[in-house]
C-alpha cells in the first residue's frame, strides 16, 4: 500500500509464543531495516496513510478498467484471455495454447513493451502460457500504446508460428 517493494508487517500475538514466533522471524531474514520500521510508524501515526488509500485506489482502479478496455479492444480475435481483477496492482493474461510468455518477451520489448513471464509465480506446476501485467505505473495512454504493441507482438508470433 505504501510503496512496492516495502515489506513490512507486524503480528498481534499471545505472550507465550513469542520466543518461537522471534526465533523464527530471525531464521528466515535476519533483521528488518530499521529505516522501514520508522518510516512505517511514521506513516501510521500522521494520518498519512488514511488519507492516500483512498486516492491511490481511485487512480488504480481507473488504470486497471484503462488496461481492461484496451485489451478488449487488441485482443480481439486472439485467444488471449484475462482476468478481471478487484483490486490489486496486476492483471493475469493467459496466452493462446503453444505459446510461451518468454518466448513472447523478447518481441515485445523490441517493439517497446516488456511483461513478467508468469511461470514464476506458480507454486506448482508452472504455466509457461501466463503472464502478469502492472497498470500502476503507467498513464492511460501508455497503457494504450502497450497493450496495442503487446497485441501486435502476440500476432507476431503466431505469424511466425
Amino acid at each position: 500500500m505504501l510503496a512496492p517493494g516495502l515489506r513490512l508487517g507486524y503480528i498481534v500475538a499471545p505472550k507465550a509464543i513469542y520466543p518461537k514466533l522471534l526465533q523464527a522471524k530471525q531464521a528466515a531474514d535476519l533483521h528488518t531495516p530499521g529505516y522501514n520500521q520508522r518510516l512505517a510508524a511514521e506513516v501510521l501515526k500522521n494520518g498519512f496513510l488514511e488519507r492516500h488509500v483512498p486516492a491511490i485506489r481511485a487512480l488504480y482502479k481507473q488504470q486497471c478498467y484503462a488496461m481492461l478496455g484496451a485489451l478488449d479492444k487488441e485482443m480481439q480475435g486472439l485467444d488471449v484471455q484475462w482476468n478481471r481483477p478487484g483490486g490489486g496492482m496486476f492483471l493475469w493474461l493467459r496466452l493462446p495454447e503453444g505459446m510461451d510468455a518468454t518466448d513472447l518477451l523478447p518481441r515485445a520489448v523490441a517493439r517497446n513493451v516488456a511483461f513478467v513471464p508468469g511461470a514464476a509465480f506458480h507454486a506448482g506446476n508452472a504455466d509457461p502460457r501466463t503472464l502478469r501485467l502492472s497498470f500502476v505505473t503507467a498513464t492511460q495512454e501508455q497503457i494504450a500504446t502497450g497493450i496495442a504493441a503487446l497485441a501486435a507482438a502476440i500476432r507476431d508470433s503466431q505469424a511466425a508460428g
